[in-house]
């Protein structure tokens, strides 16, 4: 099994997309990318830990290759909205993909090529090394199967 984190706005959404693709073993939603140890959701929202609304993703690369995984980030955010996912204002909401691999990093790299000439905007997506990864509140993880929905609002 392989890991993969991306942060595309309000991570609720994100986390269902992923949930039903297959070969995705597992999601969680948490935060990363900031300097807040242990943070919760009140501080995150205060935009003052620097870390992004996050999902982490354990897949069977047998069964769903990360390009593929990148296709299902690019294709449920806006990546030219700068700290911003519709409603959603913030730098906890930035768009950003986490590599844990060097492999990941230059598949990344060639994706994020690839969308810049797909917008007429400038992508706006970072590309950053994983770093520690905190787990939501129990409430955020799996929010939208929770309460019967099969997407955000915003999607």
């Amino acid at each position: 099994m392989e890991q993969a984190t991306f942060a595309a706005g309000c991570f609720w959404g994100v986390e269902a997309a992923f949930r039903q693709t297959p070969g995705v073993i597992k999601t969680s939603v948490g935060y990363t990318g900031g300097k807040t140890q242990q943070p919760t959701y009140q501080q995150v929202c205060t935009g003052t830990t620097r870390h992004a609304e996050a999902v982490q993703v354990t897949f069977d690369p047998a069964k769903v290759g990360y390009e593929q995984l990148l296709d299902v980030f690019w294709k449920n955010h806006d990546p030219t909205q700068l700290n911003r996912q519709g409603p959603d204002i913030g730098t906890q909401y930035r768009t950003a993909i986490f590599f844990h691999t060097p492999q990941q990093q230059m598949a990344a790299r060639a994706s994020i090529s690839q969308q810049q000439t797909a917008h007429s905007r400038p992508v706006v997506t970072e590309i950053l090394p994983a770093s520690i990864y905190y787990p939501a509140e129990d409430y955020h993880q799996q929010y939208l199967e929770k309460r019967g929905l099969s997407q955000c609002h915003l999607s």
